[in-house]
């Protein structure tokens, strides 16, 4: 097999993965608790709550328009992570990866958008009493993951370049 083989087999299993994941526990949630349920998983510091953010990422709304801005800024932020996955050598396994999980996030939470007016499906609720991280689902647990990665991966690119005379 070659490298653009293992490179292209990579962009479409983890994203694959990811969106079924997402897609699967977003089902769950949607078919067993009522909106804005909360059920403890461990006490009150990880429990579900089922909600819909209308907006992007910690819940950043931009008004009426913001489902349509969200839908445009997720498929070109899709097509540019696309078009880096391309370039990306096949030998930055890592990056590749990292590129893959955005790639999968990014599409699970377009889905969410394309399908309801009411926003993406969120339900991982954690923190302490009333200091709590915005709730959030498996495509965001993936975009991060993924942007960690690459950003370790940028890092130790630029690490490995300073070295060189």
């Amino acid at each position: 097999m070659t490298r653009n083989a293992g490179k292209l087999r990579l962009l479409l299993v983890v994203p694959g993965i990811v969106l079924l994941l997402d897609r699967i526990t977003k089902w769950i949630v949607q078919s067993r608790f009522a909106l804005y349920e909360q059920v403890d998983v461990l006490g009150s510091v990880i429990r579900l709550t089922y909600i819909h953010n209308p907006g992007a990422a910690f819940g950043l709304y931009l008004g009426p328009w913001s489902r349509q801005i969200f839908l445009v800024l997720s498929a070109v932020a899709i097509a540019v992570l696309a078009a880096l996955y391309w370039f990306t050598p096949a030998a930055e396994r890592a990056r590749l990866l990292a590129i893959a999980l955005i790639c999968g996030g990014a599409l699970g939470n377009f889905v969410d958008r394309l399908r309801s007016a009411h926003g993406v499906v969120d339900f991982v609720d954690v923190g302490f009493g009333t200091l709590r991280w915005p709730v959030f689902n498996v495509a965001d647990m993936a975009v991060t993951t993924g942007a960690i990665v690459l950003a370790l991966s940028l890092w130790r690119e630029d690490r490995r370049l300073e070295r060189v005379p």
